[in-house]
């Protein structure tokens, strides 16, 4: 039997991207003869995540709708090159299967693929599908759900395995108290300029505490040398300031409390690392997904949800300074999020591609 070919598209962020892999990495366990291909944007960080994972990466000249009436007229006029590109490398891949991990950047393959045949897959990782998965919705064969809740929006097509997350996130422990508050700040793989400035700004209420503050925060390549300067002002010497985190998941295992966006991924790191966190979903994230993402967390109780509009510095510190004092509510919130993993995500979905590609377990 010849290799099977399997496309695995989407990207913008790590969050598109990380999920794109684990699913790779599921495939090749069960189907070690598989020959994948990533295909994304020409975003740099998806480049750089995906030659550390020495992977075959195809960056497509595709970007997101953006603005509104006649601003949005240059994105338009990169539809129909995409689309032709998108073609010309389906018909040149030749590929058994290809998987949409979400964002615009997936949607000209798997549209393109679907056109000609073959078999699809998309992964809705937010609470409410997003925009580019709506639109693909009916060319697809299945569309896997991570949450329950999102089943209904799939009209029949949807399956829940799962969000899936990178095993290691599966693998962390729980924290150990060290008589510390282990703080990590993050705002995804580009950094957010809002988490850096609140938490920047309220450093001064932190400071007299700080001998009980172990304080981690990816910042991002812009803001990193006005964070580190703010820090060391601020008296927060031992603070670690970094523009990128390589290694999300050792960074997740060392905290007990995290503040941070509500990016899907995100979020579905929280679950599997059963991690207490401070979200802030960002503002202008198409359709809200990130507040309904954030919802999920609170509902169950692991998680606490701020608007930007209402998170000052004074309150962020308030909220910090609390948790520090209460180190039990914190193991209390990290262990009502067991209710909401799905681990072995990225398994169940290699299952299904199998399946798609009319392959039986065991015949990889």
């Amino acid at each position: 039997m010849r290799a099977r070919r399997v496309v695995i598209c989407g990207g913008g962020t790590g969050g598109h991207v990380f999920p794109a892999l684990a699913v790779g990495r599921a495939l090749r366990r069960v189907l070690p003869a598989a020959r994948l291909s990533f295909v994304g944007s020409r975003r740099k960080v998806e480049a750089e995540i995906m030659a550390r994972a020495g992977e075959e990466f195809v960056p497509l000249r595709i970007a997101g709708l953006r603005g509104r009436g006649w601003r949005i007229v240059p994105s338009l006029l990169q539809v129909p090159p995409a689309l032709l590109e998108a073609f010309l490398l389906v018909k040149k891949l030749r590929p058994d299967l290809v998987v949409g991990a979400g964002s615009y950047s997936s949607g000209p393959v798997v549209l393109l693929a679907s056109l000609l045949g073959k078999p699809t897959l998309i992964l809705e990782q937010n609470v409410s599908p997003g925009f580019t998965n709506r639109l693909l919705l009916p060319f697809v064969r299945k569309a896997v759900a991570s949450f329950e809740r999102t089943l209904p929006d799939l009209r029949g097509k949807g399956v829940f395995l799962g969000n899936p997350v990178r095993e290691e996130f599966a693998a962390l422990k729980p924290r150990i108290p060290d008589g510390k508050l282990n703080l990590l700040v993050f705002g995804g793989s580009q950094g957010s300029r809002f988490l850096n400035e609140v938490m920047t700004r309220c450093l001064q209420r932190l400071a007299p505490r700080k001998n009980s503050l172990a304080i981690r925060h990816q910042t991002g390549e812009a803001d990193a040398p006005r964070v580190r300067e703010a820090y060391r002002l601020a008296g927060f010497a031992r603070a670690e300031i970094t523009p990128f985190i390589t290694d999300m998941a050792s960074a997740l295992g060392g905290s007990d409390l995290v503040l941070c966006r509500a990016g899907a991924t995100t979020v579905a790191e929280l679950i599997a690392g059963r991690r207490a966190s401070i979200l802030v979903p960002f503002g202008r994230a198409a359709g809200g997904h990130q507040m309904e993402n954030a919802r999920e967390l609170e509902r169950a109780g692991g998680a606490e949800v701020w608007s930007e509009a209402v998170l000052t510095p004074d309150r962020l510190a308030e909220r910090i300074l609390c948790y520090a004092d209460r180190p039990g509510l914190l193991r209390d919130m990290a262990g009502r999020l067991e209710a909401l993993r799905t681990d072995g995500a990225a398994g169940r979905i290699a299952d299904l591609c199998l399946k798609l590609m009319g392959i039986r377990a065991g015949e990889g």
